[in-house]
């Protein structure tokens, strides 16, 4: 696909609102996506959600982001946060938790925002829900209130861009394939590995999370 195609959702996105909240994981679609709103956008607001607050790791990409474009980021819980600590997902349960959605999520940052629209780096390469969602509503969900600037990008686009335009591409990010997203013990294994402060943070939230990393380590998965 021509470069002039690749960029023919963002500029339709720039002529239907001139602000707009973008998600951004700290992964390489984010990345280009908040770049990209940067560049074709007069009113930019990114938020971050974490699965534990103040990792290092993180912070140091978000602070990059943040000088970069000086605008602070937004940061708060991820919305599955609520079912671990509800549901008990490595430590104690709390059923007094209530249960947070995206919508939920999608509500708070539009209320403290006054921005409608948001956008992310979901790309119809990234799997057949996302191709078959996409496909549905182009990359404009005037229903959701959705942008998808990167929706026709294939992964080498995002590369090349990142490159091109010198963006920060994090250390876990490379060794992952993408952002620090789960409590999966090949992810925390690498974690570990490479941020033993981070990781200790993680088990004082999670202080059973430790037995996936074991289970990853002797058996490799």
């Amino acid at each position: 696909m021509s470069n002039n195609l690749l960029f023919d959702p963002i500029k339709k996105h720039s002529t239907i609102t001139d602000s707009v909240i973008v998600a951004f994981s700290g992964g390489k679609d984010s990345i280009v996506c908040l770049d990209l709103c940067y560049r074709y956008f007069k009113t930019v607001k990114a938020f971050f959600m974490y699965l534990v607050p103040g990792l290092e790791f993180q912070e140091r990409m978000l602070r990059w982001y943040e000088n970069k474009y000086n605008s602070e980021i937004i940061r708060l819980p991820h919305f599955e946060v609520s079912e671990f600590m509800k549901y008990g997902t490595f430590r104690n349960f709390d059923f007094e938790v209530p249960i947070i959605t995206i919508n939920d999520v999608y509500d708070y940052l539009r209320n403290e925002t006054q921005i409608h629209w948001i956008a992310a780096g979901e790309r119809c390469a990234d799997s057949i829900v996302r191709n078959a969602m996409i496909k549905k509503s182009g990359s404009v969900d005037y229903k959701r209130g959705r942008f998808f600037p990167l929706a026709f990008w294939k992964k080498k686009d995002v590369m090349k861009y990142i490159t091109l335009h010198k963006l920060y591409l994090s250390r876990e990010q490379r060794e992952l394939g993408f952002s620090f997203r789960s409590l999966a013990g090949r992810e925390l294994k690498i974690i570990k590995d490479m941020y033993p402060d981070d990781y200790k943070k993680i088990l004082e939230l999670y202080p059973h999370a430790g037995a996936g990393v074991k289970r990853f380590e002797v058996y490799g998965k």
